[in-house]
């Protein structure tokens, strides 16, 4: 057991095969839950060295698209109620999505209703701009975001 750690012993599960998908299915390049599922749930966990998907933080089914308005919405579940890392999560995810998807979408990501015991602060601060911005300035926090992202050999 790693002392700090604020979930010293999470629940992992296996993680879901991913499914095929043919070219045909996407002849209209539009995005779908999936793309976006596919492209997040191999973020690390910043505390755990497991995935996002394998702690059960998110899976396909917490994750919307609608392409005709352009929004795409996340929401997560902590492993903890208190969860300290929550807002780093949520970075983690805003950061993928910047990369992985058009700027048009407006990405929502928030902590699932009941789940975090400061919901309204911790979705308050992922999808203020300029908070997420200042954010992503401080090098220390970037550095960790950037190490969750880049494990995608779990």
């Amino acid at each position: 057991m790693t002392p700090g750690l604020i979930n010293a012993n999470p629940v992992v599960h296996a993680k879901k095969e991913r499914v095929a998908r043919s070219d045909d299915l996407h002849a209209d390049d539009a995005v779908d839950a999936l793309d976006v599922f596919d492209s997040v749930r191999d973020i690390r966990d910043p505390e755990h060295p497991y995935s996002l998907e394998q702690l059960s933080v998110l899976s396909e089914d917490s994750i919307t698209v609608d392409e005709k308005l352009g929004r795409i919405l996340i929401t997560f579940t902590p492993t903890v109620q208190h969860c300290s890392m929550a807002t780093v999560i949520g970075l983690c995810l805003r950061l993928k999505l910047m990369c992985c998807f058009p700027p048009h979408f407006k990405v929502d990501i928030n902590v699932s209703p009941g789940s975090h015991a400061n919901e309204e602060s911790v979705n308050k601060q992922l999808n203020d701009k300029e908070r997420v911005a200042a954010a992503l300035e401080n090098p220390n926090l970037r550095q960790l975001v950037e190490e969750c992202l880049l494990s995608n050999e779990l």
